[in-house]
């Protein structure tokens, strides 16, 4: 899991520090080396001007080095030997520090191989995850291009749509606009028929009505040619007619020259004429 950004921040500053801390560590080094073996050399000057000193100021005593003779009887040879002495011990103190220094420098390379080999499983995980993101995210680009095409064409049908919907609203307009039409011209029609229907049957009643009058009409004449005819038959006994036949019965059934009377007729006429 990656580290997070402020400690990967605060990682990088500390570690650019000690790089430019340690940038003239070599210098200050080797100056502290000359520092010490300038010093070493001081003193060991400082012994050997001692030792001629005191040689100076006791003449009998001599510089000359003589086998079988002990050193402490020569004080340049004894400030030489106190001095290799002095830079032996100084050599070894820097060679214990030069080991300590190794085996600390050896630490630190492992410590730092340690921390290279995590930080290169970690770039390996942060590289794999970065391929996965780019995959996921080549994915979600194509599927957000297809969404915008499938939405550019849903766009298009619901614009096809809403102008089918117009057509339809105006053509239903105009039907509903010709169904009123038909509806009134129907109803005018209907009262136009029930109208004439109603005229049709007024004419019918008015003509029952002179038929049922005329027939009443009819039937008094008759009665009363009957009661005339009945009176006469009675006085003279019996009528003949002209060629001798004596009519009885219904005098509207009488002719003249083969032509039924106009009694006959009206009575033979329906209502519709």
């Amino acid at each position: 899991m990656a580290e997070p950004a402020w400690q990967e921040l605060i990682r990088i500053r500390l570690t650019e520090r000690n790089a430019k801390e340690s940038s003239y560590s070599a210098i200050i080094e080797q100056y502290r080396r000359l520092a010490q073996q300038t010093k070493l050399l001081k003193e060991r000057n400082s012994s050997l001007l001692r030792a001629v000193s005191s040689v100076k100021a006791n003449p009998s005593s001599s510089t000359v080095f003589v086998a079988g003779t002990s050193g402490e009887d020569n004080p340049v040879r004894a400030a030489y030997i106190a001095s290799l002495e002095s830079q032996i011990s100084s050599m070894r103190d820097e060679m214990a520090g030069v080991y300590k220094t190794q085996g600390q420098n050896t630490q630190r390379l492992l410590a730092m191989t340690e921390t290279l080999r995590e930080k290169e499983e970690l770039s390996r995980v942060d590289a794999e995850a970065l391929r996965k993101s780019k995959d996921e995210l080549a994915v979600l680009r194509r599927k957000v291009e297809q969404h915008s095409e499938l939405m550019s064409e849903k766009d298009r049908t619901v614009q096809i749509l809403h102008d089918e919907i117009s057509t339809l609203q105006l053509e239903l307009g105009q039907i509903e606009e010709r169904n009123t039409t038909l509806t009134r011209d129907n109803a005018k029609l209907l009262q136009r028929w029930l109208d004439a229907k109603q005229a049709e049957a007024n004419k019918m009643n008015e003509a029952n009505e002179f038929y049922e009058d005329m027939r009443s009409k009819h039937e008094a004449v008759l009665n009363w040619r009957d009661g005339s005819a009945t009176g006469d038959t009675s006085a003279n006994g019996g009528s003949v007619s002209g060629n001798g036949d004596a009519k009885e019965g219904d005098p509207s059934a009488e002719t003249k020259d083969g032509i039924p009377s106009p009694m006959q007729r009206r009575s033979d006429q329906t209502p519709n004429g």
